[in-house]
């Protein structure tokens, strides 16, 4: 029955347009998806299933709500990630390899997976030039971002976006913070990174979607959630235009001060 339900996933990702072979990230919510014989690992077969042995998966792995100006640490091996059970799942996973970043890490499995995160580190900023969400911005990569039952909200790269905006919107970064980085080897090395911040804003990213072209997303249901696939390049694109015409265009005063 685990296996029927896993071929139904990879078929519905076929429909909504996931390209075999192909570099897709993801963002998702298991509960949204209704009862899954055998949670959340079904459910990353079934994106294994949908990529084929020449694709490559990527799955953030937050850790902001885990390493914390009181806990300012992170393990590459064992921090656990804070964004639900399919990240936590695919994170522990026999295979999966993670960037090194103390709170906007990704896990990744594949083809492009090394390539594609082994410069996170090079970052001292949450979604930098050299994080996995910034590279997939390369056309050449035609790379997928899949929002899989947790509509458009909860869209990482659009901080990468965000840091690309020259003067940086003026909620976006907060005081720079030391945090130790525990690597593979488990030798550890002290860094200083730019916080992000938000103070004063909730974050409306949902508002992305009145302004994709057509063509540039599908939207349709994998099993019983509500699904978007989003080409990446186009996304920065059009989320870049919408930031340029104006810096709070994804923002919303929300009461406090917005700090500069």
């Amino acid at each position: 029955r685990m296996e029927a339900v896993q071929q139904r996933i990879a078929a519905d990702l076929r429909k909504l347009g996931v390209r075999q072979g192909g570099v897709l990230i993801v963002h998702s919510s298991l509960k949204s998806l209704g009862q899954v014989e055998g949670g959340a690992e079904t459910v990353i077969r079934g994106l294994l299933e949908a990529l084929g042995p020449e694709g490559t998966l990527l799955v953030p792995a937050l850790s902001w709500e885990h390493v914390t100006r009181e806990h300012p640490v992170f393990d590459v091996r064992s921090t656990p990630s804070n964004i639900g059970a399919v990240a936590e799942a695919f994170r522990k996973r026999a295979g999966t390899i993670r960037s090194v970043h103390p709170t906007h890490s990704v896990c990744g499995v594949g083809a492009l997976a090394a390539t594609l995160l082994r410069d996170h580190e090079l970052d001292d900023s949450p979604v930098g030039p050299h994080s996995p969400f910034s590279s997939l911005r390369a056309p050449s990569l035609r790379a997928q971002l899949l929002m899989l039952g947790c509509g458009l909200h909860p869209n990482t790269s659009m901080h990468g976006v965000e840091e690309l905006i020259s003067p940086p919107p003026p909620y976006l970064y907060g005081q720079p913070f030391e945090y130790t980085l525990v690597h593979e080897d488990g030798s550890a090395a002290r860094k200083t990174y730019r916080t992000h911040n938000f103070a004063g804003v909730a974050q409306r990213y949902e508002r992305l979607a009145a302004s994709l072209p057509a063509g540039s997303y599908a939207r349709g249901r994998v099993l019983e959630a509500d699904s978007w696939l989003l080409e990446v390049p186009q996304m920065w694109d059009t989320a870049l235009a919408e930031y340029r015409k104006d810096p709070i265009h994804f923002v919303e005063h929300v009461g406090g001060e917005v700090c500069h």
